[in-house]
């Protein structure tokens, strides 16, 4: 089967099978190795945010339980494959920090091995390496490499089955392939991409984007293709029937079977009811849907320095395309491009509607596509379009140490670990200083004090709760009759927290502990009726 538009720029015909194959065996141990030494000190790092907030003791009531469903957290109805993955990879290799974020980075490498494939088919070599390099360093995608999220699984899945999906091109594997033949591996790649689908919905449900939004295609393909001859030669299968788009109903029966053993077990479909009203129901109206709509659109144009690579693919289409030996340089087929805009679109159109936080790591599934997109426009229109590319990857790096003018989530770059750093040396400080004392602190500190296996602090310390640490929520915690010794306090992106100054005056205390870092600070504060472990 071959592109309706012709191809995009030919690997060289006489590449060894020897030579190729020993290279798709060393490229997948090269991109693990070379991400693992890019994010070696970030291995040992605590768990952050929602990897203590829900994934990870999901995951570690699956390790020690085998059940599905949480027990140490309320459920919110995420299906369980990224936990069950986590869990294996305990079972394997011990249960830890470092074999989690070594397991994610796993996971990480399999997304830009199939990035790298899926650029092969669509444009070249070339632009498949550079497209991986940019991926890679972009600020959201290296930080959500070895977190616990479901983002990347889902990407990983994505992009694989997309690669699958997509038509192999006219030279394949430099193999001559019957007629039978070609039918028979392209049903076999469909029925593959259906399953890649399907595991990346029970990983995370919002992955049915994906399929719904191809099937959506290839219906409005096939409608087109019936109301006029050849109007639907912009389509990658114009000559697909209808049944066969509806196949992709398929991909969302494993999450259908995961909503309703949840519902017999909890009672709930889509979640506790807190999570249902803070993803779906407060999300339901028009002015947030706009205001998050144009918060996506930015995440896939230009956050964290994204403009510098989506800017000059725009300003490269003002040049004529660049010749080699008088041939003109291939771009990503039509039909092709036409499907990583309405996948792209879907997301930020879905998303915008559902999800309560509206962030990054979302629209990694999809983000690739575009960098891709791009990399290939530039080069194939920019004369030196490696060095323009080696700027934008510079401006990447920097986005991951030098923090955006206003508020954002510290999970998009480096932020988190300075936010770790200092929340691990507190807790030693609690621990050390005030192992018997009540400390009152907010999420997510209250349950990084109280869980060990977070890393945290060395034994479990009495938390007492709030919301954050504004005047109000201090106040309230004054008046309350159960009593605190000690305070931890920390920088959040809540408007109206007061200082550590402010928080000290108001609680009748003293900071005995401050530290900050690159904007992050945390601050303990003790109160007078304090007795510390050594009185």
């Amino acid at each position: 089967m071959t592109f309706p538009h012709g191809r995009a720029d030919a690997e060289p015909a006489a590449e060894k099978p020897r030579t190729k194959k020993l290279q798709s065996l060393l490229l997948p141990a090269i991109i693990f190795a070379l991400l693992f030494l890019l994010h070696l000190p970030l291995l040992g790092l605590p768990y952050y945010w929602d990897e203590a907030g829900y994934f990870v003791p999901a995951a570690r009531d699956i390790y020690l339980t085998g059940d599905p469903v949480p027990r140490s957290t309320l459920s919110n109805a995420h299906p369980p494959l990224v936990m069950y993955y986590l869990a294996l990879c305990w079972r394997l290799f011990g249960e830890g920090i470092q074999t989690t974020r070594t397991g994610m980075l796993f996971v990480a490498s399999l997304t830009l091995l199939g990035l790298f494939r899926l650029a092969r088919r669509v444009a070249s070599r070339e632009v498949a390496l550079a497209t991986v390099v940019c991926t890679a360093l972009y600020p959201v995608f290296f930080s959500q490499s070895s977190l616990a999220h479901l983002d990347m699984t889902v990407a990983a899945l994505t992009i694989w089955g997309l690669f699958f999906y997509l038509p192999e091109r006219e030279d394949g594997e430099g193999e001559a392939i019957s007629s039978g033949s070609a039918t028979t591996r392209a049903n076999a790649r469909r029925a593959a991409s259906f399953a890649l689908f399907a595991l990346a919905a029970l990983a995370k449900e919002t992955a049915i984007l994906t399929p719904m939004a191809l099937m959506s295609w290839e219906i409005f393909c096939w409608w087109m293709g019936r109301r006029r001859e050849g109007a639907s030669s912009f389509c990658i299968t114009p000559r697909r029937s209808l049944l066969s788009a509806l196949g992709f109903l398929l991909t969302l029966v494993p999450l259908a079977l995961w909503f309703a053993y949840h519902y017999r077990r909890t009672g709930y479909v889509l979640g506790n009811p807190e999570y249902f009203r803070y993803n779906v129901e407060s999300t339901l109206n028009l002015a947030r849907i706009l205001q998050a709509g144009l918060g996506r659109l930015w995440h896939v144009t230009g956050y964290m320095n994204l403009f510098l690579l989506t800017g000059a693919a725009a300003l490269s289409m003002l040049l004529a395309p660049l010749r080699d030996a008088g041939v003109e340089r291939k771009r990503i087929d039509v039909s092709v491009q036409l499907v990583f805009a309405v996948l792209i679109l879907a997301h930020a159109a879905a998303l915008s509607v559902v999800g309560g936080a509206v962030l990054a790591r979302y629209m990694l599934p999809v983000l690739p596509l575009l960098i891709l997109l791009c990399v290939s426009t530039v080069r194939r229109r920019v004369r030196h379009w490696r060095l323009l590319l080696g700027v934008v990857c510079v401006g990447f790096v920097l986005a991951l140490f030098v923090n955006p003018p206003v508020r954002f989530p510290w999970e998009d770059n480096l932020a988190y670990r300075d936010f770790i750093l200092l929340h691990e040396r507190a807790g030693k400080f609690l621990s050390e200083k005030y192992p018997n004392a009540r400390v009152l602190t907010a999420w997510p500190a209250t349950d990084e004090l109280k869980n060990p296996y977070y890393g945290y602090t060395t034994r479990p310390l009495n938390v007492v709760g709030i919301e954050h640490f504004s005047g109000e929520q201090l106040s309230k915690a004054l008046g309350d009759p159960a009593p605190f010794d000690v305070a931890l306090l920390f920088s959040t992106n809540y408007p109206e927290d007061l200082s550590p100054e402010e928080a000290a005056r108001l609680l009748g205390g003293r900071i005995v502990y401050r530290e900050s870092r690159r904007g992050h600070w945390v601050a303990v504060v003790e109160m007078e009726r304090t007795v510390s472990s050594e009185r």
